[in-house]
């Protein structure tokens, strides 16, 4: 039996950071994983669809050069094989690079599967490291998500998550998607790019139905502009698959494709982990019951990240690690996961925090609206990516900025502003009077704050009496 301060299960996004805070805050710490560090978000997830999303959009920029005034010769063509060799390079730098931040915040690292033996014992069950009992303190779980496949979904070489997709050894033809949520869209985009011939059926009346409707409306005219077929209102019915492909129904309808995608939630990763041994609660689903500061029914042990089934992204995982720790450390701060921004690298992209104005009209919330699109900017222009707009609204009676939605170039950059601006409670004034640097996108944003009062110089407005 080994004893630690503080033992965190699982190495993602979540749990890296809180095992690396822990130990840097002189705890003695230990971290159990299954697999390899950075969990779905570096290894299945977030940085590999990007590296294969920026590979996709170099392709776009060289099939356009003459808009810029730059002839390329010869045959412009994507290689898919290298695009995948690029993303496992990027993923084991970056898995390397966890490693070593691990070992200089003096973390020990065991290889294997926690299945916990009472609130105070974890045994490692399989991996490296099988048959060795922890004993920590205090632990963090932070064992994540799995993508979601109902029974409805028959099993198949050609039905896919996107765990499989991202290693897909050959382009296919055609793509079907079932869910056009933010994975699914996405992929589309990718794939689309790439000369796939992409359908995304989404039984919900948008795509994207939790973002701003404004944003996924003309998301959905973009995608449509590169050829996605979008179906919605309709579920994906009748589902088969063959060796030589993939069919379903979306009323009369029958599609058919050569794979089909399934992304439509995610699952917890909690089963084996002999919670109740613990005595740690779990909802219907799976997904750990926390409180306000993600202590769990056991008072000595916490669940961060997906495993709560709260907001899944890895940025809230990493932040919900940090105030665990500094909870530990007898530091509490109270959490603001409330203002975590949301990134969709769709093309274009969407990014987003706050309320949106479905939700403030639901809940009877008087609001002003200022909008600027990127048409109407000289950075956009000079770099030909005019579509998309900033949308900022404003508290009708405070000015208190409420929420921000952009949708158009570098829009999960631009975003990274409204955090903390909207952390400090700005108003729409003060965000406008802040100056921002020329000829960037950036002034977007400052422009669309100016927006909300009819102030806005580089946009048509009735005069003022």
């Amino acid at each position: 039996m080994e004893k630690f301060d503080v033992c965190v299960i699982g190495a993602g996004p979540g749990g890296y950071v809180a095992a690396i805070r822990a130990g840097q805050c002189g705890f003695k710490t230990a971290l159990v994983e299954k697999a390899f560090f950075g969990g779905t978000c570096l290894n299945v997830g977030c940085i590999p669809t990007k590296t294969l999303i920026a590979g996709a959009e170099v392709y776009a920029s060289a099939k356009h050069a003459a808009d810029f005034g730059v002839e390329i010769s010869g045959e412009v063509r994507a290689d898919w094989k290298k695009m995948l060799a690029r993303k496992d390079e990027v993923i084991g730098k970056l898995r390397n690079g966890i490693a070593s931040l691990l070992k200089s915040a003096g973390v020990t690292v065991f290889g294997g599967r926690g299945e916990f033996l009472s609130r105070r014992q974890l045994m490692v069950a399989a991996g490296e490291a099988a048959g060795t009992v922890i004993e920590a303190d205090k632990f963090i779980i932070a064992t994540g998500s799995d993508p979601l496949v109902p029974g409805f979904i028959p099993k198949g070489d050609r039905i896919l998550t996107s765990t499989e997709l991202l290693s897909l050894p050959k382009l296919p033809k055609s793509l079907l998607i079932l869910g056009g949520g933010v994975i699914g869209c996405e992929f589309a985009c990718l794939f689309a790019e790439l000369g796939v011939e992409v359908t995304v059926v989404e039984m919900l009346p948008q795509i994207l139905p939790q973002t701003d409707g404004e944003c996924a409306k003309l998301l959905a005219k973009q995608m449509a502009g590169k050829g996605i077929r979008i179906l919605n209102g309709t579920p994906l019915t009748d589902i088969r698959c063959t060796a030589r492909g993939v069919s379903g129904k979306v009323g009369d309808e029958t599609l058919k494709a050569d794979y089909l995608l399934v992304s439509i939630g995610r699952k917890p990763v909690t089963a084996d982990l002999n919670l109740p041994a613990a005595g740690v609660k779990t909802d219907q689903r799976g997904f750990i019951e926390v409180d306000d500061s993600f202590r769990t029914s056991a008072p000595n042990i916490y669940a961060i990240g997906d495993a709560v089934g709260r907001i899944m992204l890895a940025h809230w995982a990493s932040a919900a690690a940090g105030n665990v720790v500094n909870t530990l450390r007898g530091k509490p701060e109270e959490f603001t996961g409330a203002l975590t921004p949301g990134c969709i690298f769709t093309s274009p992209e969407i990014g987003t925090i706050g309320k949106s104005e479905e939700q403030l009209r639901s809940e009877g919330v008087a609001y002003n609206v200022g909008k600027f699109p990127f048409a109407a900017l000289g950075k956009a222009m000079a770099m030909n990516q005019t579509e998309g707009f900033v949308k900022i609204l404003a508290d009708a009676e405070s000015d208190q900025v409420l929420g921000i939605h952009i949708i158009g170039p570098h829009a999960t950059d631009l975003i990274a502003e409204a955090g903390p601006a909207m952390l400090m409670e700005i108003t729409a004034k003060e965000l406008g009077r802040a100056i921002h640097a020329h000829p960037t996108l950036g002034e977007a944003m400052m422009e669309a704050a100016h927006a909300v009062h009819g102030e806005c110089a580089h946009m048509p407005t009735r005069k003022k009496r």
